[in-house]
């Protein structure tokens, strides 16, 4: 089973404007409305993919009852903890250029954090845990660190897709794959990383720290993958970007979803670049569909 962990959930509220004015009434074209948040994102796109999962995490208020309404539509299980406040709403602008505007989201006390220690005693071993996002300042800074050593010690294979120190903190403890983008590799060894050719010395440093397999994205100039005995490197379908939201996350649903399904590495690779490209060109996040008509623009070398 995967479980994903969202630990600041969110409604993504899309909106578009033509030409904002600032200091000025604008008028819609066109909104939506989605559950949010990076641990969410990757539950939806598995359950897109056939592929099963239960996310975690903290909820509250009418935000939460929204997002917990539409999992439940698109029949994806969780199990999160209801806190006191409102789950936060992030808003997403676009008109001449993409702003966002992201919520803070609700205070989460010890004794929420406890009871969100006792569902992961429903995880068993071989299962697969997707540590998803940013730690919310009123939870401890090595969260991330202390997940990834209980699944170590306990065999769970973790996930983590987070920027910052909590990369470096979780590495020595092997998790089975971390994914940051080439700018957040860059920040991790305060290095400028703008090729694929740039980023591998430095996604090689991340597996002699620990971890299994690093993914590291370049948007739209591809995706390189590292592994403890091989290198990967992918071209990215073409297309037309609509949404940026949710594409990394994709990705990492992509891989997971079909490394578990097929325990191959690279047939799972394929399927994650894939799986971002898809929700990049879409709406929302990427349909099955989308994701089967990119894959024959995937090309994987490796070395």
């Amino acid at each position: 089973m995967i479980y994903t962990v969202t630990l600041n959930p969110s409604i993504d509220y899309i909106v578009e404007v033509d030409d904002i004015q600032l200091g000025k009434i604008n008028r819609m074209k066109r909104e939506n409305k989605f559950p949010g948040g990076k641990g969410i994102n990757v539950s939806r796109v598995l359950n897109r993919l056939d592929v099963k999962s239960v996310a975690l995490g903290f909820v509250g208020g009418f935000t939460g009852d929204f997002i917990k309404s539409v999992l439940e539509k698109e029949n994806v299980s969780s199990d999160f903890v209801q806190v006191e406040g409102d789950s936060r709403i992030n808003i997403k602008l676009k008109s001449q250029l993409e702003t966002e505007i992201n919520g803070q989201g609700p205070s989460i006390s010890e004794e929420k954090l406890t009871q969100f220690f006792d569902k992961l005693n429903q995880v068993e071993k071989g299962d697969y845990v997707v540590l998803a996002g940013n730690i919310p300042n009123t939870l401890p800074l090595d969260l991330y660190e202390r997940l990834t050593k209980w699944g170590k010690e306990n065999g769970i294979h973790i996930v983590v897709d987070a920027s910052g120190k909590a990369l470096l903190d979780v590495a020595k403890h092997q998790p089975f794959f971390i994914k940051p983008n080439h700018h957040e590799l860059g920040e991790l060894f305060d290095v400028k990383i703008t090729s694929i050719e740039q980023a591998i010395p430095y996604g090689k440093k991340l597996v002699e720290m620990g971890a299994q397999n690093v993914g590291i994205s370049f948007a739209g100039d591809g995706a390189v993958l590292i592994t403890q005995t091989s290198v990967y490197v992918s071209n990215v379908p073409k297309g037309v970007v609509i949404n940026s939201v949710g594409a990394g996350d994709s990705l990492v649903a992509g891989f997971i979803g079909t490394y578990v399904l097929t325990n191959s590495i690279e047939t799972a690779f394929k399927v994650g670049v894939a799986s971002g490209s898809a929700t990049a060109f879409s709406e929302d996040l990427t349909k099955k569909e989308k994701i089967e008509e990119l894959l024959e623009q995937v090309k994987i070398e490796k070395s």
